[in-house]
């Protein structure tokens, strides 16, 4: 079975200091440890936000823990604190560019183990759309965008060029949660990352189906981080209150959500298999594919883990690891068969 892990992330080894190259601060910085095991990310006051391993900016570990774990290919991501919505346009595109050309750089040193997703100054739409026309060129397929655009959710209409370009270009779209609501609020417990994320992801979702960016590009790509989010699990509750109160909810597309339904991508992140067959079954087999948050402590530690430990039947199980991948990406698996 090819295996393809869909969500995972990766940095820079270096960062420049863009607070001195912009003139303003908000930015992050790696301050890498002296026995070479790992950097602490910081913003540029110095500011501890998290420490990561060497695995989070380097490809050779990354290859061997997924050696390791029999995953053949990772696609690559920025790390969402890293998209830089908040910036001005020009530096928002300057930012993207300089992490896009690292995640194209490290590809094209290992194109048999790793896909790159780019990512786009979405604060600038005609920006983002001429990022995401350099990255088409370079053979990039798709983008990784963020669940909302500072006070954009994704159902707003100046994002439209962009999903239209998406389309046209026969290019992917990765939605992971970011920036997340209520934050304040609950800074305990690790909450934001627990309760906010999967919040963020449905916002994101909902936005898309009662916004009608389904509808209106029906072709575009979509795939959703950790399993959706809280999505799935009040998806009756949505479809309850389109249907109760259509003068609120069908206000911009008077389609029922669970229409939608099977029209994207989950990946795989749910950490509990009874979850993984819930959304298998109200997504389609063919909608789910194997997504780790690799590095992080908070995905899957061991990629895949769970879809091999079900029950499914192995043609199922190989959709879930792999098809549904390559179906999403819009590539071959001969593009991944190593000698």
């Amino acid at each position: 079975m090819l295996t393809i892990d869909i969500h995972t992330h990766i940095l820079p080894p270096v960062i420049p200091k863009f607070k001195d190259q912009f003139g303003y601060p908000g930015f992050i910085e790696l301050h890498q440890h002296k026995d070479c095991c790992g950097a602490d990310m910081v913003n540029d006051e110095g500011k501890f936000f998290r420490k990561i391993e060497l695995n989070c900016y380097e490809p050779e570990p990354r290859i061997e823990e997924c050696d390791h774990h029999y995953v053949d290919v990772q696609v690559l991501s920025t790390v969402p604190v890293m998209f830089s919505y908040w910036t001005k346009p020009k530096d928002g595109e300057y930012v993207s560019k300089f992490l896009n050309d690292h995640l194209i750089s490290v590809v094209e040193r290992f194109p048999k183990r790793f896909v790159a997703l780019g990512t786009l100054p979405m604060q600038a739409p005609d920006l983002a759309i001429r990022e995401l026309r350099r990255l088409k060129r370079i053979g990039v397929p798709g983008v990784q965008i963020g669940s909302h655009i500072n006070d954009w959710n994704l159902d707003d209409k100046k994002l439209f060029p962009i999903y239209e370009a998406l389309e046209d270009l026969d290019m992917c779209l990765f939605v992971h949660p970011w920036d997340m609501m209520g934050k304040n609020k609950m800074e305990k417990y690790w909450l934001p990352w627990l309760v906010g994320m999967p919040a963020e992801t449905s916002l994101a979702i909902c936005s898309m189906i009662f916004g009608g960016v389904f509808e209106k590009f029906k072709k575009l790509r979509v795939a959703f981080a950790h399993g959706g989010g809280s999505f799935p699990m009040t998806i009756g509750r949505i479809e309850h209150g389109y249907n109760v109160r259509p003068d609120l909810c069908a206000v911009d597309n008077n389609v029922n959500p669970k229409d939608y339904l099977g029209k994207f991508w989950l990946d795989s992140l749910v950490h509990d298999l009874d979850a993984l067959k819930f959304i298998v079954k109200l997504m389609g087999e063919d909608k789910i594919a194997l997504g780790s948050d690799y590095p992080f402590p908070l995905g899957e530690l061991a990629p895949g883990k769970l879809i091999l430990d079900s029950d499914y039947h192995p043609k199922i199980k190989e959709q879930l690891l792999g098809k549904n991948a390559l179906k999403w990406l819009g590539i071959s698996k001969e593009q991944f068969i190593r000698s």
